[in-house]
């Protein structure tokens, strides 16, 4: 089966690589590099928010968040994400790709400004405040991810398109290296400037005064590349799937596509209209759930397990850290120098581990495939978060800290030349155009659910923090991977075929319009 019974879908499916294709993940990319930085800059800078604001002199001791406040300052923008999801999720199908797009950028923009911009006359108002404008920043950037997806994979060709949403999702790599470059630069930048007595002169001090700048300036950077992006993101056209296919304006889908593409397109109304007849049945229908009903279980469940292990990798940073000499240990620093080696931290590991894994994908989704990909992403994840839970006591000791660096890299590394690509990119080809930002968002919400368990739920069950309970959560994680590679056999390979072949729309037309071209048998 192919696209071909309609033109535009036919000339999008087989177009050869070219700069609209280019621009469109530039476009698309920037936005996931924004909502990455977004996201993770909070890390580098919640102990500086403790030093800042809880200070007790009584105890001349360095501030630090309350557990329930530093949980809320770190995760209510995940909590905003899953909304956005399935807010800007369904609109996307309802309102079009194109109009809903530009919202979630202007909501971005906006929210990173605010949330440096946090005020109030007391340490819990200013918290108050900050997570106020963090959930609705991830509720714009909860919206990102079903567009985002599914705008590329409706402009890609069908040969590289599962390179073309991957490397989409792989700018969240870049901006989570960003996230800790800039922080780095800024908290060093304040450090070089800093005129204060040191901390072994006077513990009150060992924390700046011009921290309070600090973290302000780092959290409002994030609105520069989202705001740069929005004029490009206004001038993209709607994607001629959805204008054809949801709208219905077989006319406006060529002439859009036509001046992407440079070609003559036919509109072909009629067969358009046939199209649509064809596949008109409404979302959890049970046509629908005939058709997709195992793949969005596929697509949720592999989501939801991936994010709970990926969001609890950090179980084991207190030692790691230390250990490879990247944060020191039982050693009392300033509050900018704190945030600089936790920063720093974090740039290191998102250069050689996390980095890399991503653009793996990138290069070989569309020869190797999702499923395979996944799959062995999923083994090799779940093999050395076993390893590290058996030996985490001997790991831990600065004899073996090679070993221990080596295995903690691997599990990001596989984690992103694995299923946390791979999720991203199948539900955004998978279901039909009608539903497929919707089914993008309820698959991507429920990797945001795992990923709150994952940051919340198994960080409190090693609240502890000692070997044991470490240990034992490290195995659960290793059996969730392999949960999650057990339940990726629910979901179908998708390389190298239309959208409207893997969806099943395109064997509805062909089907009717084989029956339409007969003529009835008169009786004799």
């Amino acid at each position: 089966m192919s696209s071909g019974n309609l033109a535009v879908l036919s000339a999008l499916d087989n177009a050869k690589t070219q700069w609209y294709h280019v621009t469109t993940i530039v476009i698309a990319g920037m936005g996931f590099f924004t909502d990455a930085y977004d996201l993770f800059c909070i890390s580098t800078v919640s102990k500086l928010l403790g030093r800042l604001y809880y200070f007790d002199p009584s105890t001349g001791k360095p501030g630090k968040l309350p557990h329930t406040v530093n949980n809320m300052v770190l995760g209510v923008a995940l909590v905003g994400t899953l909304s956005g999801q399935l807010f800007f999720g369904f609109l996307g199908d309802k309102l079009g790709r194109k109009k809903v797009y530009g919202m979630t950028l202007i909501l971005m923009v906006l929210c990173a400004i605010c949330s440096g911009l946090s005020f109030g006359y007391s340490s819990k108002s200013v918290m108050v405040t900050l997570c106020f404008f963090r959930f609705w920043l991830g509720f714009g950037i909860g919206g990102d991810y079903p567009l985002s997806a599914t705008i590329m994979s409706e402009y890609a060709n069908k040969k590289t398109r599962g390179t073309f949403v991957a490397a989409v999702f792989a700018m969240q790599g870049v901006g989570i290296i960003f996230a800790g470059l800039v922080s780095m630069t800024v908290s060093s930048i304040f450090l070089s400037r800093y005129k204060g007595p040191a901390f072994n002169e006077d513990p009150v001090f060992s924390t700046e005064p011009e921290g309070d700048y600090v973290w302000r300036i780092v959290l409002m950077i994030g609105a520069i590349p989202a705001a740069l992006t929005y004029y490009w993101r206004m001038k993209m056209p709607e994607t001629g799937r959805y204008t054809a296919i949801v709208e219905g304006n077989a006319k406006q889908a060529a002439n859009d596509m036509a001046s992407v593409l440079e070609i003559e397109i036919q509109a072909e109304h009629d067969k358009l209209a046939q199209f649509k007849a064809a596949n008109d049945y409404p979302l959890f229908s049970r046509e629908f759930f005939k058709r997709h009903g195992l793949h969005l279980i596929g697509t949720t469940t592999t989501w939801f397990l991936l994010d709970i292990a990926f969001y609890s990798q950090n179980l084991t940073q207190k030692d790691i850290f230390p250990v490879m000499g990247l944060t020191e240990k039982d050693v009392w620093v300033s509050s900018l120098t704190e945030m600089f080696q936790t920063s720093r931290a974090m740039f290191v590991i998102a250069l050689f581990g996390t980095f890399p894994g991503y653009w793996f994908t990138v290069a070989l989704i569309d020869q190797i495939g999702r499923f395979r990909i996944q799959l062995m992403g999923f083994f090799m994840m779940s093999a050395f978060m076993l390893i590290i839970g058996i030996k985490y006591e001997y790991l831990k000791n600065k004899d073996h800290k090679w070993t221990f660096a080596v295995l903690y890299g691997l599990t990001f590394f596989f984690a992103n030349f694995g299923p946390n690509s791979t999720t991203f990119v199948l539900p955004a080809e998978l279901f039909p155009t009608r539903v497929r930002s919707t089914c993008h968002a309820i698959s991507a919400a429920s990797g945001k659910a795992g990923a709150m368990i994952g940051a919340f739920g198994i960080q409190y069950l090693t609240i502890d923090e000692d070997v044991k309970s470490i240990r034992k959560a490290m195995l659960l994680l290793a059996f969730t991977n392999m949960l999650g590679f057990f339940f990726t056999f629910l979901v179908p390979e998708t390389k190298g075929r239309s959208l409207e072949e893997i969806s099943g729309e395109d064997g509805h037309i062909e089907e009717q319009v084989g029956s339409i071209k007969q003529p009835p048998v008169k009786s004799p």
